[in-house]
């Protein structure tokens, strides 16, 4: 993962935002990735987080997955106490305001999120908590 957001970083988001990955069960994939920047809940610190993502309206979605851990992910958790991020998509930055999508929305998103990772599908089952599915609205 630092090594993704290293490359992604180092080449101005020319490198790093389409990840090719072959996982357990899967075929080769090519995801759209971005990267996430928090402001960590305890430390105050910032956090870079390279995510795999869709589009939403005319901001992004990420999926709190974890693998199907049974605890949110640390940038999740983040975003709840402070939900101002910055994101990297490509070439281009911006500030957002994280929310987590609910109701017929969150099932869109969660459906979209299956056609690039369809993985997810697989962290859904090892776990018992509902997983997040995190707008990035541009502000």
């Amino acid at each position: 993962m630092q090594e993704h957001a290293e490359r992604y970083l180092s080449s101005g988001g020319k490198e790093g935002h389409i990840y090719t990955v072959s996982p357990p069960g899967y075929g080769e994939l090519q995801v759209p990735s971005l990267l996430l920047t928090t402001t960590g809940r305890k430390s105050g610190e910032k956090y870079i987080f390279p995510l795999f993502y869709g589009t939403a309206g005319k901001g992004w979605f990420v999926v709190a997955s974890k693998g199907g851990a049974p605890e949110h992910p640390g940038w999740y958790r983040n975003l709840l106490a402070d939900p101002m991020a910055e994101v990297r998509v490509g070439t281009e930055t911006a500030q957002v305001r994280a929310r987590t999508a609910t109701g017929a929305e969150r099932e869109a998103l969660w459906q979209q999120a299956l056609t690039f990772w369809p993985p997810y599908a697989d962290y859904a089952k090892k776990t018992t908590r509902e997983i997040p599915v995190v707008v990035l609205d541009p502000v």
